[in-house]
């Protein structure tokens, strides 16, 4: 997302379920004054596996002999740095031949007094990592195990404007969707999980060039379930 997460009031499913924090190198090429490439690899665990995953790795399966990851990242800056445009790579290892993508794209206006962006993010694990299939086994399941072949998708759109010096307000929109590409174990092919949630907020900074502020914020949180996922016990 465009927004710093210290001022992020409520993140989507997706942001929500996954690590920020990983050690790694990178590499930066800016080709031209506005546009640049990014490439990356990092540790792709930060934790044992079963830590990571919900239920550990599915037995069976290896620890991974390179848990890395690696993101390619095009910035581009147009029309006067009024647009901007951050789109992601990335794939790695997650165990013996079970791997992980993720593409993300941040479209971004910014002019005067309004801030506007548009969020793409999509992941393909071979393991949930994300862990909200998997969370969903309930009492039905005797021996619940890590869901395989997981896909989650998000759309964040959200606009902010700035009517005053000390006041700012936004609305904000996200909808996303866990489902399984390919039927493993009790896990069948389908969508599982549809989510939103609506966000109107009203911000008041009491002084110049400071991050403090006074806040009011309206979320509004759904969630719907397919019968696969209640069939294991999804609530």
């Amino acid at each position: 997302s465009y927004v710093n997460a210290i001022k992020v009031r409520e993140f989507c499913d997706f942001n929500n379920n996954i690590s920020p924090y990983q050690a790694g190198v990178s590499a930066v090429y800016k080709y031209s004054p506005t546009q640049e490439l990014v490439w990356q690899v990092t540790n792709n665990r930060n934790g044992e596996d079963e830590d990571i995953y919900l239920y550990g790795r599915p037995e069976g399966i290896n620890k991974s002999k390179f848990p890395v990851i690696s993101t390619l990242n095009w910035n581009g800056l147009f029309a006067d740095k009024t647009v901007q445009l951050r789109y992601a790579l990335s794939y790695g290892s997650q165990a013996d031949g079970k791997n992980i993508m993720y593409f993300t794209a941040g479209n971004i206006y910014e002019r005067g007094p309004v801030l506007a962006y548009v969020d793409v993010l999509y992941a393909r694990e071979d393991l949930d990592s994300h862990g909200i299939i998997t969370g969903m086994q309930g009492g039905e399941v005797l021996t619940p195990v890590t869901a395989q072949n997981t896909e989650y998708f998000t759309l964040i759109g959200n606009l902010d404007y700035r009517i005053h010096p000390n006041w700012n307000v936004y609305v904000k929109g996200v909808y996303e969707t866990a489902r399984v590409s390919k039927s493993n174990g009790i896990f069948e092919k389908g969508n599982y999980r549809t989510s939103w949630n609506a966000q109107a907020c009203v911000e008041y900074f009491p002084m110049k060039n400071s991050e403090l502020l006074i806040f009011a914020h309206l979320l509004y949180k759904g969630y719907s379930l397919s019968d696969r996922a209640k069939t294991i016990g999804g609530v």
